[in-house]
């Protein structure tokens, strides 16, 4: 009771009259019966920084659905879709049209009104207040008043309208608003944005999207396997060091190390020379950190038998005589003999095959100083920290990339950590209690350890799979390469699991569902990113080109707003200059998840009852004698 009291008596110096009290009243009451905000989720971007800014851009399509209602009956298909390319790239697309003709003063009216338009539509389900919190500061208040002009019986304020416009071109100032219009539509187009995780690594820009996603209005992130790679990386732990190192060789995507992060590779480039000289220098340094990594990788399983991980203990497995290894099937049931497919191994001491030379010491020694040292890239994990985590609980919707690790019966898997048991909605608290102190104690080696874990680990939440980097890197028969996955990615087609894991975080609405990544949905064989009746939603469909292939398509995104949830799939983009000149979209498909009716309102939502426990607060206030 007196705490209560005391909490009134603060609310009491916001809101120190009942006049005060009881207009806030009204206004959250307004809000709440808004439509729902719009949410845009995306996954797997995997540095394809052209395509992921073309999609952030049309916001999966809502901006051009939002044209094609205003204007299919005014504007022709090409007009419509110039209109769409100005709000995705108002910029460049200004500069375009400026080296090609002089832009009339007729073009900047309509255009500047059918900007204004679309602003006006997508305003419409938000509060003034929060309108002009997202306009342009050097242009809010113009915009602010274009947005409410009202048709009045004189047509004064028409006339006001059209002064302001007039004005804008006299003074040449018309590209400067048509930029601040688009910038504005693009923000009020999406309330709000997911990213389920794997920003990371297979394209090159991965850096530039951080840099993208850090200006992003609101926005939270669900690490995947490989955002905590390069956490894990840039906490110093070496063994995801190598991985990182290793996988931006592979796929030849140096730049983010060396142009993005000012890692250099030229000591691991001339050592790999040095010791592997039968190769292409760029192969001997892959060759190299390749080694060092199966090394650093079993020294971490030596250390931590409860991962459950003896069996990929294989370096030390190998014949140095004849360069033969013996590995177990799948169901560690039979062995089979492997000849190694390169038997080139110098730095493997036959007497401790797990040890590194001083050589291979001293070069991740540098390479550990320099991921610590990187400015751009700790400042780009600490966002990652700030705005991520293991899964998010959002409007009764769970989302996390990798998984919920299921045994071989469907139920909850197991693994004991620290002396504790830990499965479910637990372990995954538990992973994310770990990743973020290997983030503040840098010295805390069990939790660096876990960070790699969570990479490889075939029990971690973000994997999910045997990882089997040793066995196509050393041996020729693919049959061996196979990485068996989770019993979860069998289930999770099962609706009675998906409503296993849902219970076990809590949520038991009908209209709950898990959004998932991870996967690329094999589209072109016939697979559907809607699992176990709708109540799962996988959304990678390969943004990532290396995937294109795979999967037939270049991606899925969610969209869920007021009207309920659609799985939006779409086509590889070409390139911004395409767009630019062609004013070419990307091509995407519609798939209707479930429809909302009654349409969702925002007393609905998450927020929605934040604001209807502060209601209440503020009518107790009202009541009491607090308030003069």
């Amino acid at each position: 009771m007196e705490n209560s009291k005391k909490y009134l008596k603060m609310l009491s110096q916001k809101y120190p009259t009942k006049q005060a009290v009881s207009s806030e009243i009204i206004n959250l009451s307004a809000i709440c019966n808004l439509p729902k905000g719009t949410e845009h989720f995306m996954s797997d971007i995997h540095g394809e920084y052209e395509a992921f800014c073309h999609i952030l851009n049309n916001c999966s399509g809502v901006i051009h659905e939002k044209v094609d209602l205003l204007f299919r009956d005014t504007l022709s298909s090409v007009e419509r879709r110039e209109i769409c390319t100005l709000i995705y790239y108002p910029k460049e697309k200004l500069e375009m049209l400026h080296k090609e003709h002089e832009l009339p003063e007729e073009w900047y009216r309509m255009m500047l009104g059918n900007l204004i338009e679309i602003a006006k539509l997508l305003s419409s389900k938000y509060t003034r207040s929060k309108v002009r919190k997202a306009m342009p500061k050097e242009f809010a208040y113009i915009i602010d008043e274009l947005l409410h002009v009202q048709k009045d019986e004189d047509d004064n304020q028409v006339r006001y309208h059209k002064v302001i416009l007039d004005t804008i071109l006299n003074i040449n100032n018309g590209d400067e608003f048509i930029i601040a219009l688009a910038n504005l539509i693009k923000r009020l187009a999406v309330d709000h944005l997911h990213i389920v995780g794997d920003i990371f690594d297979r394209g090159p820009c991965a850096d530039m999207i951080l840099d993208l996603l850090m200006e992003h209005h609101s926005l939270d992130i669900e690490w995947g396997n490989h955002d905590i790679l390069w956490m894990g990386a840039a906490c110093g732990n070496k063994a995801s060091i190598a991985n990182v190192i290793r996988n931006n060789l592979k796929y030849n995507n140096t730049r983010i190390l060396e142009n993005g992060y000012g890692i250099s590779l030229r000591n691991l480039a001339l050592f790999g020379e040095k010791t592997y000289k039968d190769k292409e220098p760029m192969d001997a340094a892959l060759k190299a950190i390749s080694v060092i990594l199966f090394k650093l990788e079993e020294q971490i399983i030596k250390r931590h038998p409860e991962y459950e991980m003896n069996e990929r203990l294989l370096l030390s497995k190998i014949n140095l005589e004849d360069f033969t290894i013996s590995i177990s099937n799948n169901d560690n049931k039979n062995k089979f003999i492997y000849k190694l497919s390169d038997i080139d191994l110098p730095t493997v001491n036959p007497d401790n095959p797990l040890e590194l030379t001083e050589q291979e010491n001293a070069l991740m020694d540098e390479l550990q100083a320099a991921f610590i040292g990187s400015t751009r890239l700790q400042k780009h994990i600490k966002f990652l920290y700030e705005k991520g985590s293991m899964y998010k609980i959002f409007n009764s919707n769970l989302l996390y990339h990798g998984c919920v690790p299921l045994d071989k019966y469907g139920n909850f898997d197991r693994i004991t950590l620290d002396g504790i048991v830990y499965q479910g909605k637990k372990y995954l608290d538990y992973a994310d209690k770990m990743a973020r102190l290997a983030y503040l104690d840098n010295d805390n080696q069990n939790a660096l350890d876990f960070m790699w874990f969570l990479w490889a680990g075939h029990k971690s939440p973000l994997c999910g799979r045997v990882i089997k980097t040793f066995e196509r890197s050393m041996i020729k028969d693919e049959k061996i390469w196979h990485e068996p996955t989770n019993p979860y990615y069998r289930f999770y087609h099962d609706e009675k699991t998906c409503n296993m894991i849902l219970h076990e975080f809590g949520l038991f609405s009908p209209e709950s569902h898990i959004i998932n990544g991870h996967t690329p949905v094999k589209t072109i064989e016939g697979e559907s990113p809607i699992r176990a009746n709708g109540k799962l939603l996988v959304i990678d469909g390969g943004f990532s080109k290396a995937y294109h292939e795979t999967t037939g398509i270049a991606g899925y995104t969610l969209i869920f707003n007021s009207h309920g949830m659609r799985i939006k799939a779409h086509h590889p983009f070409e390139s911004v200059y395409k767009a630019l000149r062609d004013n070419k979209d990307i091509d995407s498909e519609s798939e209707i998840v479930y429809t909302a009716n009654p349409r969702i309102l925002v007393k609905d939502t998450e927020n929605g009852k934040k604001i209807h426990d502060e209601i209440e607060d503020l009518k107790t206030l009202l009541e009491s004698d607090i308030v003069n």
